[in-house]
């Protein structure tokens, strides 16, 4: 295998202060695009492909709901969002989990992604309470692999063999990422995920076409409107499902901008929001991988957008970074996001 060292040099999108002087920058790319593909604005290497991550939950999800499977096995609309969620481990999801799982005759075993610590500091500590280790259900892409489990069980595919790129669930999987994205076969680089899934390597002006296309389905084949359109309605429904009751940008975004955004974030600082029935979305990946970063441009190229308002709320002020805080409170310095506007024909 022939390895690629490549990586462009994009430009400062942030700046962290600590006083008045620079500690610290954050480099990235970001691009809204139409859902053919129509670059509209822009900033860095955003041709370039990236690891797309947890981000694409919406695209892989697709199938579990066309093919019927979640009809089948009596996924409500709260089962879906956490198909679609990067969750913190609280309760209500990794109960949620157990209980769908047991619905398609399975047990936490049968889960693939590993165990994982909950991010939800309070879950945590009852875990530790309890004497309790983390298992795969607390693991933060678990809703996830029990909406791959579903298709798979529905297209009779061995439930040990559910993550294997050549099964048929994850083909369906793949072919449904490549439609929304307008990418070939040959243009997908397929890798392994935290979680021990596909992910998939591809163009961050793609990744953008996928989502504008997810929340703006209209003109797409019938099944897959309505999988799109049901797939939303989960995530509106249920903000917390999709990652958590604190201190996530996600549920935030959802909960600060009913039915008009759909946020979602990956690993090393991918992050990607279509505004609903606009036919744009907005892909985001900061070269070091760092959250704090990826927050703040975030917020910041929403804002700058007109997708959100001008004056935030505290929560989502706080991803924006204007005043960053000590452990005691005391305010030590801010996030200075430097946006470009690069404005495409």
């Amino acid at each position: 295998m022939t390895r690629s060292a490549s990586f462009g040099e994009n430009p400062i999108l942030a700046r962290v202060f600590r006083g008045d002087r620079v500690e610290s920058v954050h480099r990235g790319a970001w691009v809204v695009t139409d859902g053919v593909g129509h670059v509209l604005q822009g900033q860095g290497h955003f041709e370039l492909p990236i690891f797309a991550r947890s981000a694409v939950k919406c695209l892989q999800a697709l199938p579990l709901v066309e093919s019927g499977a979640a009809e089948r096995f009596g996924f409500t609309s709260a089962d879906l969002a956490l198909a679609l969620a990067s969750h913190s481990g609280e309760p209500q999801h990794t109960e949620r989990v157990s209980a769908t799982l047991e619905r398609l005759g399975l047990g936490p075993e049968a889960l693939r992604c590993g165990s994982g610590a909950p991010m939800d500091g309070a879950a945590r500590r009852a875990l530790i309470r309890a004497d309790e280790e983390a298992g795969a259900i607390h693991h933060n892409c678990s809703g996830k692999h029990v909406g791959f489990l579903a298709l798979a069980r529905h297209r009779d595919v061995p439930v040990e063999h559910y993550l294997d790129p050549d099964s048929a669930s994850q083909r369906e999987v793949r072919a449904a990422l490549l439609a929304m994205t307008g990418l070939s076969e040959e243009d997908l680089y397929v890798a392994i995920d935290g979680c021990s899934a596909p992910t998939f390597r591809l163009p961050l002006r793609a990744l953008a076409q996928g989502f504008a296309r997810f929340a703006s389905p209209r003109g797409l084949p019938s099944e897959r409107e309505q999988a799109c359109r049901t797939l939303l309605a989960a995530a509106q429904e249920h903000p917390e499902l999709i990652a958590g009751r604190k201190n996530r940008l996600c549920t935030e975004l959802l909960k600060a901008s009913p039915g008009e955004l759909f946020p979602k974030i990956g690993a090393e600082a991918v992050y990607a929001v279509a505004h609903v029935g606009r036919d744009q979305a907005l892909a985001v990946k900061m070269d070091d991988g760092v959250w704090r970063g990826v927050h703040a441009v975030v917020v910041a190229l929403l804002q700058q957008l007109g997708w959100l308002p001008a004056v935030l709320t505290d929560e989502l002020a706080a991803f924006r970074g204007t005043v960053l805080h000590n452990a005691a409170g005391l305010p030590v310095g801010s996030i200075e996001v430097d946006l470009e506007t690069l404005p495409h024909p």
